[in-house]
């Protein structure tokens, strides 16, 4: 069977790298088809320019940016409203496009806590996960195009017992992130044949890089075998959303 197509839902331009960069090059590099939807910053900002750079290295072709500014940069979309406080039926609308037109069979995006708490991570979850159940149903947003219904939904999480070294990134800077139990993560992926995909698609947030107190600069502080240790397996929580009879699929692991 074909490798799953993967619509990956993210916050701001660089979330897809650091937590979804390895299956995002991994399913491609199969065959299937993949894409990215960015909550916030502007198509003209130099952003998404590195966000296209980025999908690039991963395969997953021309960012699909909603356009939202990022909550702490309101610069990042002049004009628009910080995607946190944008209507709620707005959002979820446009996303819900997005997966019609795309008609993924699996969504990836942040899990309840968006790893670092950060509010846009944590209201993309929300949005996805309404995005997605509403995307399924005929009656909703019928304007948004034919109804689809992707198979599964999986978060982006870090399990208690195998993130101490991201932790502790983390916490070098004053930052804590959130961790979920170990028996609440269903799918780990090794993603260490992917790694030189996934490391350039982060090098190419060149803005972020170039932050002192970003992930991608403190992770461009390590040697390669101590980044494959803390980027080299990517883990999610599986939320099904099709039951097996009506067209189960799961990501490649």
């Amino acid at each position: 069977m074909p490798a799953p197509s993967i619509l990956a839902v993210y916050a701001h331009p660089d979330d897809e790298s650091l937590v979804a960069g390895g299956i995002l090059a991994k399913h491609a590099a199969a065959g299937a088809r993949t894409a990215v939807v960015t909550a916030t910053w502007a198509a003209d900002s130099h952003r998404a320019a590195e966000l296209a750079d980025a999908l690039t290295h991963l395969g997953a072709g021309a960012p699909h940016m909603l356009g939202y500014a990022d909550l702490h940069v309101p610069d990042s979309a002049p004009g628009r409203p910080p995607f946190r406080d944008a209507p709620l039926d707005e959002t979820v609308e446009r996303l819900v496009a997005h997966v019609r037109d795309f008609r993924p069979d699996l969504i990836v995006t942040h899990d309840a806590h968006g790893s670092s708490g950060h509010p846009d991570h944590i209201h993309t979850h929300r949005v996805t996960l309404l995005a997605a159940h509403a995307a399924g149903l005929p009656t909703a947003h019928p304007e948004a195009g034919p109804p689809w219904q992707p198979s599964a939904l999986y978060f982006s999480a870090h399990p208690d017992a195998a993130s101490s070294g991201l932790a502790g990134l983390f916490s070098g800077v004053g930052k804590r992130l959130y961790t979920v139990p170990d028996e609440t993560v269903t799918t780990a992926v090794d993603v260490r044949p992917w790694m030189d995909r996934k490391w350039a698609a982060i090098r190419a947030h060149r803005s972020e890089t170039a932050r002192s107190r970003s992930l991608p600069a403190l992770l461009s502080g390590l040697s390669a075998s101590e980044r494959d240790a803390v980027l080299g397996t990517e883990y999610f929580i599986r939320r099904d959303l099709l039951s097996a009879h009506r067209g189960h699929r799961e990501l490649s692991t």
